[in-house]
């Protein structure tokens, strides 16, 4: 009866093993991707700068908008706000509020919130402005301690990636 047993076992792990290796060699059918007609939105917030230094200030694409980069600047593209880290802030957040409205969006639909700046004490100094700017929830994201940005004296540059719901 052992014997039984113990060929039935070798009988049953060579099918197994068999069936295993059958299984590795079988192509497993692939499933088309979903064909979107999602295409990239240019949104270019200072046409002028963004063109003479090869940039774009915004894209969406399907229902998802990324905000690059914003410093403090004027239309110009002239500092505002030298020495102000406070000021900086609320310059960069009215810049990136222009540019959801372009989508029809608030600070709301935001959902990321990379922050970098050149002084992180002066950012958890002024970090309670960003209640004012986000009254139902913060986005997730980063702060990051640079040693300097796109220009001089620029302390702060924030970029964004906000979500359209589909009711807009």
């Amino acid at each position: 009866m052992a014997r039984k047993i113990h060929a039935y076992g070798k009988a049953l792990s060579a099918v197994i093993i068999a069936a295993a290796l059958y299984s590795c060699n079988q192509e497993i059918p692939k499933k088309e991707a979903p064909k979107t007609e999602a295409r990239p939105e240019y949104f270019l917030l200072r046409p002028e700068l963004e063109k003479m230094y090869g940039y774009t200030q915004a894209v969406k694409v399907g229902n998802i908008v990324k905000v690059g980069g914003v410093i403090s600047i004027d239309d110009k593209g002239n500092l505002t706000g030298k020495g102000d880290y406070g000021q900086q802030m609320t310059n960069v957040y009215a810049s990136l509020e222009k540019v959801l409205k372009h989508y029809g969006c608030t600070f709301d639909n935001v959902i990321l919130e990379n922050i970098y700046t050149t002084s992180m004490a002066e950012l958890q100094k002024n970090a309670a402005y960003r209640q004012k700017i986000y009254t139902h929830h913060f986005p997730t994201g980063s702060w990051i301690g640079v040693k300097e940005l796109g220009l001089p004296d620029a302390m702060i540059e924030i970029e964004i990636e906000a979500l359209i719901s589909k009711e807009q």
